[in-house]
């Protein structure tokens, strides 16, 4: 039978005991680690969101109904104990615990719930499938890697709260239940039983409220939002998820971006103690794509794309010849010093690495001791050799990777290209925190599927000034006030300046292919704010998962969001998405479906 608290009070937290509270008595509570019997003695390391704790049950100091309680207390028991914390000295000292200095002699305790042996140990370094571990996640939380995650998420929110309530901004929540205004992603879709065949759909962002916030005069507004995209599954995306959201008035994109650069200086100053030097870096899209082959380019290394495409443009070789005259180009990475690195396989790896990035093919040119070697040297000139070697510091001990394409398949499969030679050759220094703004985005992209453009960010981002004037006749080679911030190669933030003028609205909406019928039925809302004064106004969102996901080291975004769904948008723990019973079904209005066996 488990035992009641009684008015029994916790002191402290396990970690949070130093050698100069030796002596004190103290009431701890927690879950028993780690167990050892020797006879006279147990031994309990016991376990809260902090850290570990040694508690030690004597025989010869308790009574003998206690003590032989003490030997049944197993592994993930719930323990109240009293008792005197002591120093340890000599040998007893666990130089692998911050607590090791430390223990508590128990004078009493009680066990407030037994537990049966978990599926997985609640360690570190468990072994378990992560699909064991979300279905079990509120043990697999238990685990003091997943608690100081959490604890440093929560830290990540209240830095973000303090920065920019400091700055004047408002926390101001959203609607959770809007319309549904489809441009991006797919909604999830909620229907109305007191409105039947009508649906609320749950917000992709808060954008167009926070938009609204503005025209309404709240001119700093700030949320922690949470936002839903019905999108394609991804390894590491959820179909929830959390920004923190923000958006100004009567600024340009350097009056966002200096507020957020002060953000980020804090938010890494408190919770990794590591200086970010401000201004952060500028770059271009199009310098960011020449340079990197990507928009969120790491740059704590260098292999920096070079453009051979003047080279080769009186080239013979077909390759060459095609990619230009499909209006692409020839460009190359240069591994230095790597020649002895690659055999012949791993060089043919390559090849077929850079074909999943729709690359017809890779060529490479390996500079050895013995000479220079590659499939292509037969097609090429001494006088194209020598001005590839030029450009590209092409000498002797390195290897040079070639794709000829259209750019948008070179830039893919050489920025990915890149990041794999990276990882290869060990170019990326641990602990090092490259923060960059990438600007001016394209407006526009085409989508090949729909036979449209799309917006690169979202309808509502404004064109920059000098491009105005394409928006009818070149609407793809229109660049915009956007922004997004990128840390070590992942994007995680995003902004821009938006439009707030209703004509350039409408215009927009006809670039993206909408019709004004459909711009009206989907956004007449937005339209008619537009009619009573918006002021000029832009802001950014960040993802706070991913934020978190680099702060804390972590390899997936799972690890740092409490209850996440798994790489498939299944949660394991719940079961949902699950069927519900053809009453639920009825009273919402959507079409009836046979019971599952379960509903009877």
């Amino acid at each position: 039978m488990s035992e009641l608290l009684g008015g029994w009070k916790r002191t402290n937290y396990c970690a949070n005991f130093t050698k100069a509270d030796a002596g004190k008595q103290v009431t701890l509570m927690g879950w028993a680690n780690v167990r050892r019997d020797l006879g006279a003695l147990v031994f309990v390391q016991l376990r809260d969101r902090t850290g570990l704790m040694q508690i030690v049950f004597n025989s010869n100091t308790m009574n003998e109904a206690d003590f032989a309680r003490a030997c049944t207390i197993r592994s993930e028991f719930v323990l109240a104990v009293r008792g005197e914390l002591v120093l340890r000295t000599g040998d007893m000292v666990n130089k692998n615990m911050p607590t090791g200095e430390l223990e508590v002699l128990v004078s009493e305790f009680k066990i407030l719930s037994k537990s049966e042996t978990t599926p997985f140990e609640i360690t570190d370094d468990c072994k378990a499938n992560e699909l064991l571990r979300l279905k079990y996640r509120y043990l697999d939380l238990r685990r003091p890697a997943m608690q100081k995650n959490l604890i440093m998420r929560h830290k990540i929110a209240f830095v973000a709260r303090e920065y920019f309530d400091e700055q004047n901004f408002l926390e101001i929540e959203t609607p959770i239940l809007t319309k549904s205004t489809p441009e991006g992603a797919r909604d999830y879709l909620v229907p109305s039983r007191v409105h039947p065949g009508k649906f609320y759909a749950l917000p992709q962002s808060p954008q167009l409220f926070k938009q609204l916030l503005m025209l309404a005069g709240y001119d700093r507004y700030f949320q922690i939002a949470r936002c839903f995209r019905d999108e394609d599954l991804r390894a590491d995306r959820q179909p929830d998820f959390t920004q923190i959201d923000i958006e100004m008035s009567f600024v340009e994109d350097v009056d966002v971006q200096s507020v957020n650069e002060g953000f980020l200086q804090r938010l890494f100053k408190e919770t990794l103690n590591v200086d970010i030097q401000l201004p952060l870096p500028r770059l271009k899209y199009e310098d960011a794509m020449a340079r990197y082959g990507s928009d969120k380019p790491d740059t704590r290394f260098g292999l920096e794309l070079v453009d051979l495409t003047d080279i080769f443009k009186k080239s013979e070789f077909s390759v060459f010849q095609n990619a230009i005259a499909a209006g692409g180009s020839i460009r190359a990475v240069n591994a230095k010093g790597a020649s002895a690195d690659f055999s012949r396989k791993e060089l043919d790896a390559m090849g077929e690495f850079v074909k999943t990035y729709r690359a017809k093919g890779l060529i490479w040119m390996n500079d050895k001791a013995d000479g220079l070697a590659s499939p292509v040297l037969k097609f090429l000139s001494e006088d194209e050799i020598a001005a590839v070697r030029k450009a590209a510091n092409f000498e002797q001990g390195d290897v040079l990777f070639i794709v000829a394409d259209v750019n948008k398949t070179v830039f893919a499969s050489l920025g990915a290209l890149r990041l794999k030679l990276a990882e290869k050759l060990n170019l990326i220094p641990e602990n090092q925190y490259n923060l960059l703004w990438v600007t001016e985005f394209p407006l526009l992209e085409w989508d090949e599927e729909e036979q449209r453009y799309s917006a690169m960010h979202h309808p509502f981002t404004s064109p920059m000034d000098e491009d105005l004037d394409k928006l009818d006749t070149d609407p793809g080679n229109v660049r915009a006030k956007a922004y997004d911030i990128v840390l070590n190669g992942m994007e995680v933030g995003g902004g821009s300046i938006r439009i707030h003028s209703q004509e350039l609205q409408k215009k927009m909406f006809r670039a993206l292919g909408f019709t004004d019928e459909q711009a009206e039925y989907r956004f007449g809302f937005l339209m008619d704010a537009f009619k009573y004064g918006p002021p000029p106004h832009g802001g950014m969102a960040y993802g706070l998962d991913r934020l978190a996901m680099i702060i804390t080291g972590s390899t997936s975004i799972r690890d740092v969001i409490a209850f996440p769904k798994s790489g498939g948008g299944f949660d394991p723990l719940t079961g949902a998405p699950a069927p519900i019973s053809a009453r639920q079904r009825k009273e919402a209005g959507v079409d009836y479906v046979p019971p599952t066996p379960a509903e009877g």
